[in-house]
């Protein structure tokens, strides 16, 4: 009975033991293994949610691009916006800068001075010669306007009839000439054939237009070889212009 007693004791102790090791491994309310699968669970999930949160915010982006090619895009569409506005700004400055890149605007240009161009004569292709043409090349190094019409005299400057110029030659614009460049007059010298108040003249000279007038100071201009045969009372002279052009510069 007394060994019986203490088997029974011993089995009874033992089975308290296991019993309260198990409640202490479920938390004593039965759902131990549950709540330690949950935490598990909880865990993981926080792992993995940075990356969750980056899809969904992509997902929100109005352009629809990812996350990360939205911070991107962004600077990209800021630099090209100011690169845009750079180039704007750029061709306006360019811009400004070519129309003053002659030097000086056909309003600011001083007027051409007789020593600022060289005057030549050549015969216009024709039998007999009836036309001249006038070139006048800029000399100075300095764009300068060349006003009206050229002032020629047939003979000497005091005595000289005056020789009318044509009103449909007159150019639209002022002719503004840079350095080297050059601008012409068709001259009528003659009706041709042989008249008895044509004279031979082996040179002439050209006036200038200052913007108040004739300017001060004449070229004294070369007549082709063998001389002009020249009608004064039958002579006009056309506008100065940048090139000659057919109909205005025919008389």
């Amino acid at each position: 009975m007394r060994n019986h007693r203490k088997h029974t004791v011993l089995a009874a102790a033992a089975v308290a033991a296991l019993s309260l090791g198990l409640t202490a491994c479920g938390g004593g309310d039965g759902t131990g293994t549950k709540d330690e699968g949950a935490a598990a669970s909880s865990q993981t999930a926080t792992a993995v949610k940075p990356d969750a949160t980056s899809k969904t915010d992509a997902g929100s982006n109005t352009d629809g691009s990812d996350g990360s090619g939205s911070g991107t895009g962004g600077a990209a569409a800021q630099t090209a916006a100011k690169n845009k506005g750079g180039t704007s700004g750029g061709g306006s400055g360019t811009s400004a800068g070519g129309s003053g890149g002659s030097g000086k605007s056909s309003a600011s240009a001083p007027a051409c001075a007789y020593g600022d161009v060289r005057i030549t004569v050549e015969k216009a292709d024709e039998t007999p010669t009836e036309h001249v043409v006038l070139t006048a090349k800029n000399i100075s190094g300095r764009s300068c306007r060349l006003l009206q019409y050229p002032l020629i005299a047939f003979g000497p400057i005091q005595t000289a009839k005056d020789i009318p110029a044509v009103a449909k030659s007159k150019p639209p614009v002022q002719v503004v000439l840079a350095p080297g460049d050059p601008a012409y007059a068709n001259v009528r010298v003659a009706n041709g054939g042989v008249h008895e108040d044509n004279k031979v003249v082996t040179s002439f000279t050209v006036n200038l237009f200052a913007p108040d007038g004739p300017a001060e100071g004449s070229v004294d201009v070369k007549a082709p070889a063998g001389g002009l045969a020249v009608d004064e009372a039958v002579a006009k002279t056309g506008y100065w212009t940048p090139e000659l052009r057919n109909g205005a510069d025919e008389f």
